[in-house]
């Protein structure tokens, strides 16, 4: 599928409801992504100039983080205008010009929302802070009075994501809640008026033409009745984890119901996605249900260790619990919350061979897959950033849990750093070593991470089989996997009749090299590998797509 307007079009009409269940989406972090202006922040003008190259990668979408007016507490999600842009970014007229030059090039665009909490500075709060407790600009947030002599103690015992109480006193006295860092007030969902407001700032840039929202703490919006204590004990066992007792309560499923109405009251099939970290997939399956979310991001899978037995039991839970509620499952190794997957994986040439077998498995299970900008060079976390350049506030939870070292600014072009980031530095500095991973380097490489990316998205778009759909488990050595993905005979795409197209992906998570049945013709390996008799040879960490006609 070649990317242009004409072609999003018909695959818009062709598709109806269907773009999402299997679209490749690329996650823009906006601050790390292009500079324009030489200021070493990432801008929209910047995402505008690279939008060939997203493009010529092959996926079908991008998803930007916030780039509304804030302070940056947390770099964005803490918001204090949700229908403007911040000038470090640019301005609502390159936002406006941003999605046109989007579709022009064939693809949609996903924007974040941040609908748990605001900015400290957002109006809102502001006018809270001014008025007497009890009054309506305070309901708007969840202040409470403190508990113990005065006042002087917190209102419950919750812990911030971040570190620390959940709750900041103010000089009357009072305390008002933050699931996150200080300078993010929650937002009272309570309150009528908060739901009225939210629904005014997603009509606001689903008329711009956004193509839909991926939900900021999705999770997180509707508090347990009364804020009840947690009890120690329970804190200790889950502080530190995304999943916290006081997440994930039932009545945030009536705010989705009602976002989808009004998402699906747009021409052009506008979706949400929900960042939801549930404790089970059960309950992120309920994120998905007809009439809620379209997507929601699939953590567990994100989180398996690297053997076959984790990797095969998250995917089989996914494909099960959200088989029952007819949601396509999402697929995703790295984000901008996470230490980038390569050294999860085990750093060094390891952690990379693992990464690209990671990307053939990824890319052939059904569903929709995400992409974090720069996985597809096969960068790692930055682990040795300066002191002074690391100023993650989820830091103070634990100092080696902080998120710099993935927010690093990908490398274009050069010998030397910012690698074509922009015309000055980076906000956070770039290691001298990447001058190998660089755009233009791999681009100019049929070996490297990029080309093998390029041409598993392209396969992906072209091979009847992958995408969207189910998968068939084929009995595999010790240490793999094996699965087909099978083009069903009589489809409306079957032109030829023949039907029964399939893929077969294999792959090999343990230590020993094993051979698995060829299959058919190989169509891609993140490695080498040889054919020995009616067999394929795969070493340790590699993985191969084979083609073949059903029955052969």
């Amino acid at each position: 599928m070649s990317h242009n307007s004409t072609t999003v079009s018909a695959t818009m009409a062709a598709t109806g409801t269907r773009w999402w269940r299997d679209a490749v989406i690329y996650q823009v972090y906006v601050r790390s992504f292009a500079d324009s202006d030489g200021d070493g922040i990432g801008d929209l003008a910047g995402i505008r100039s690279r939008l060939p190259y997203l493009a010529e990668l092959g996926v079908d979408a991008l998803w930007v983080t916030p780039f509304y007016t804030s302070p940056m507490a947390d770099f964005g999600y803490d918001v204090a205008d949700y229908r403007d842009v911040d000038p470090i970014f640019g301005s609502l007229d390159d936002a406006r010009t941003l999605v046109r030059d989007v579709h022009e090039h064939g693809l949609r665009i996903i924007v974040d929302v941040v609908p748990n909490h605001s900015s400290d500075m957002h109006a809102w709060f502001q006018e809270a802070l001014e008025a007497a407790p009890g009054g309506p600009e305070r309901a708007r947030y969840v202040f409470r009075d403190g508990r113990g002599p005065d006042g002087a103690e917190p209102p419950n015992d919750w812990e911030s994501v971040f570190g620390g109480p959940a709750w900041t006193r103010v000089p009357d006295g009072q305390w008002y809640l933050h699931l996150f860092a200080p300078e993010q007030p929650d937002l009272n969902w309570e309150n009528p008026e908060i739901h009225r407001e939210f629904e005014d700032v997603l009509r606001f840039w689903l008329d711009l033409g956004v193509d839909g929202f991926r939900i900021d703490v999705a999770h997180g919006m509707v508090k347990a009745p009364g804020l009840p204590d947690l009890g120690y004990a329970d804190q200790i066992s889950m502080l530190g984890r995304a999943v916290l007792p006081y997440f994930d309560q039932d009545g945030v499923h009536d705010i989705h119901r009602g976002w989808r109405r009004l998402l699906d009251s747009y021409e052009g099939e506008r979706i949400g996605v929900a960042e939801a970290w549930a404790p089970t997939q059960e309950r992120l399956a309920d994120y998905v249900r007809p009439d809620e979310l379209h997507q929601a991001f699939n953590f567990h899978y994100l989180t398996a260790d690297w053997n076959a037995r984790d990797k095969r039991s998250v995917i089989e839970e996914s494909l099960r619990t959200v088989e029952r509620v007819g949601a396509p499952t999402t697929w995703v190794l790295s984000n901008h919350d996470v230490k980038r997957h390569v050294t999860r994986y085990g750093d060094g040439e390891v952690g990379v061979r693992r990464a690209r077998a990671a990307a053939l498995l990824m890319l052939a299970l059904p569903g929709s897959a995400y992409v974090y900008q720069g996985e597809e060079l096969g960068l790692a976390e930055v682990l040795d950033l300066p002191e002074e350049y690391l100023q993650d506030p989820q830091r103070g939870r634990d100092p080696e849990s902080g998120r710099d070292g993935c927010r690093v600014p990908i490398p274009w072009s050069g010998d030397a750093p910012p690698f074509g980031f922009g015309p000055g530095s980076s906000w956070l500095p770039m290691p001298e070593r990447w001058r190998d991973l660089t755009v233009e380097r791999q681009a100019a490489d049929p070996e490297s991470m990029l080309a093998l990316y390029r041409a598993a998205l392209r396969i992906r778009r072209e091979h009847p089989a992958l995408g969207d759909g189910t998968l068939r488990w084929l009995p595999a050595p010790d240490g793999a996997l094996v699965f087909e993905r099978v083009f069903e005979r009589g489809t409306a795409t079957d032109e030829d009749g023949t039907g029964g197209r399939r893929l077969v992906c294999a792959v090999n998570l343990g230590k020993d090299t094993v051979r698995v049945p060829a299959y058919g013709r190989p169509l891609l390996a993140s490695a080498p590998i040889r054919p020995d008799g009616d067999r394929l040879v795969l070493p340790p960490d590699t993985a191969v797509w084979c083609e073949a006609l059903s029955g052969q």
